[in-house]
């Protein structure tokens, strides 16, 4: 009688069986996140979808790249998530900010727990204690510094809510790759709701203060850029990453692709725009038509002074060497800028702002500034600009009320052209 020879998986091939559920479940060791090995699971619908799942992992981790668990902790996790996942994902000062985030706040805060026992509730009492402690105790900097609590003086330095959302919203990041790869059955951190904050306020430049700055500027050398800032609404990374190549000033169109920005590891360097909806081209009014062909004749003549000290970037805004100008160096530019002309401090970012709520203000359609804005979602340009939209919504009314021949005596009531902010 013949008898059946047993097939035996071979070594490290791992484990694959049908759950009572109906789900298939495959299971091996692989090099965890930790640096040691660890047992990982994953799942699938059939027997071969949760093999080739596995195969994956153990070809992964016999590469020698690392394959987070469910019974890594959270600090392992991040740090695997940081190294192998975002990296691949984010912008590199994106993910330097996501760094510091996991480092000065999360690894401190839920770093030893394990990441698959971890709860709502664990999350919510982690961003409470994050909304009402303050950070140089908690990191340590009164102690280095001499004062804060080391000398009983605490300074209730505390985080911003738009802060505690943000350390919210890594976290939720990281643990819904954890979801997609089938380590977690769910995201504990998108149960946990954070406080609404309240938007960042700005003050654009009225009307009047925006005549008063395009006279001040024309008398500057980067006239054409300030110009176009404020008559464009285009990012500060836009504006120093254009090429002369983008314009065309016979039909008046600039065609934004890039943003210049300064990177820890690449120093300044040309980046793709921030959304794919921020890659656009935009009509340019005529007036920078005229005062990017004056800065034209401008860099030819700082061409010829320069001579063989000129490098040849092809940029529109240069130093006058041709180089390309540091992001960091036109903010400081800016302000000296605006103490020239007399002008109140804002953000160079508050140009954009400035542009949009002029727009609005003079009845452009709100699809029409989310194009010029370049916006992803038109949602973004009506949340950002709701202050203005509901003190437009007001002065309407106060129309028709003017219309109607009504009146509003209630002192109780507030003023038609109140801004909300």
């Amino acid at each position: 009688m013949a008898t059946s020879k047993r097939k035996t998986r071979a070594n490290g091939e791992g484990t694959v069986y049908q759950r009572k559920d109906g789900r298939w479940e495959a299971a091996s060791y692989v090099l965890s996140a930790g640096g040691t090995r660890k047992r990982v699971r994953v799942y699938g619908t059939t027997r071969k979808n949760a093999a080739d799942k596995l195969a994956e992992r153990i070809a992964d981790s016999n590469r020698g790249l690392p394959v987070a668990t469910a019974d890594s902790t959270v600090s392992d996790y991040l740090a695997y998530w940081l190294n192998n996942v975002a990296v691949h994902r984010l912008r590199e000062n994106t993910h330097t900010r996501y760094a510091a985030c996991v480092r000065l706040h999360l690894i401190p805060g839920l770093g030893t727990k394990k990441v698959a026992r971890l709860t709502a509730k664990d999350i919510r009492i982690f961003l409470d204690w994050l909304r009402t402690t303050c950070q140089c105790c908690a990191q340590g900097l009164d102690t280095e510094r001499k004062r804060c609590c080391a000398i009983g003086e605490c300074c209730q330095k505390r985080l911003s809510a738009l802060t505690v959302t943000y350390v919210h919203s890594v976290l939720k990041s990281a643990l819904e790759h954890a979801v997609r790869e089938d380590e977690l059955p769910r995201n504990a951190a998108r149960n946990v709701k954070t406080t609404t904050h309240q938007p960042r306020r700005f003050r654009p430049l009225t009307a009047a203060e925006a005549r008063q700055f395009l006279d001040a500027a024309r008398a500057d050398r980067l006239h054409a850029l300030y110009e176009l800032a404020l008559r464009t609404g285009l990012r500060k990374g836009e504006l120093l990453g254009l090429h002369w190549e983008d314009l065309d000033l016979t039909t008046g169109t600039a065609s934004i692709h890039h943003s210049l920005q300064r990177t820890r590891t690449s120093g300044l360097t040309h980046l793709p725009t921030k959304t794919r909806a921020s890659e656009r081209r935009i009509a340019l009014p005529t007036e920078c038509i005229h005062s990017l062909k004056k800065h034209q004749e401008r860099q030819d003549n700082e061409r010829e002074t320069a001579g063989p000290d000129w490098r040849d970037s092809s940029l529109v805004f240069t130093t006058s060497t041709g180089r390309p100008l540091d992001p960091a160096n036109l903010t400081r530019r800016f302000r000296s800028f605006l103490d020239r002309a007399g002008l109140r401090h804002i953000r160079f970012h508050d140009l954009r702002h400035s542009t949009a709520t002029l727009l609005l203000e003079q009845g452009v359609d709100l699809v029409v500034i989310k194009e010029l804005l370049g916006h992803a979602h038109i949602g973004v340009t009506a949340g950002v600009y709701a202050h203005v939209r509901l003190r437009l919504q007001r002065q309407a009314i106060a129309t028709l009320n003017d219309a109607l021949g009504s009146s509003d005596d209630d002192p109780d009531g507030p003023p038609a052209t109140a801004v909300v902010r």
